[in-house]
């Protein structure tokens, strides 16, 4: 299965999901997938979402290591009009998946865990 139609999976399952996106390690998408309806910007805004975020989320895993928490595993962020999801696939890939304010954030979580395999055995 691509990164593509596991992407799809993802966001189609998820309730409200608008994009998905696999970021390398230089920022730039890996692949990206915006839902059906979904405005036409919504899997370049995941990318960028996920590029901005992912600074965060280095400064999350320095801080977890300086207290010896393990591994930052994944992050959600609830904006105002968006949910923010990030999940690391590998040390150099993480996964974003974009929400509408009303999607289920629990059910996007479940759907990223449950193909996280599948997309570490793409890589």
């Amino acid at each position: 299965m691509s990164f593509s139609s596991v992407l799809r999976k993802i966001v189609d399952g998820s309730g409200g999901g608008l994009a998905a996106a696999l970021m390398g390690p230089d920022g730039i998408p890996i692949e990206q997938v915006s839902a059906s309806g979904a405005d036409a910007g919504a899997a370049e805004e995941a990318s960028v979402l996920g590029i901005e975020f992912g600074r965060i989320l280095q400064e999350m895993r320095k801080a977890s290591d300086s207290v010896e928490g393990g591994a930052v595993q994944e992050v959600s962020v609830r904006l105002l009009r968006r949910w923010v999801l990030l999940r690391d696939v590998d040390p150099e890939t993480t996964l974003v998946v974009t929400l509408g304010p009303d999607g289920n954030a629990g059910k996007a979580r479940f759907l990223m865990r449950r193909y996280l395999l599948e997309l570490r055995d793409q890589l």
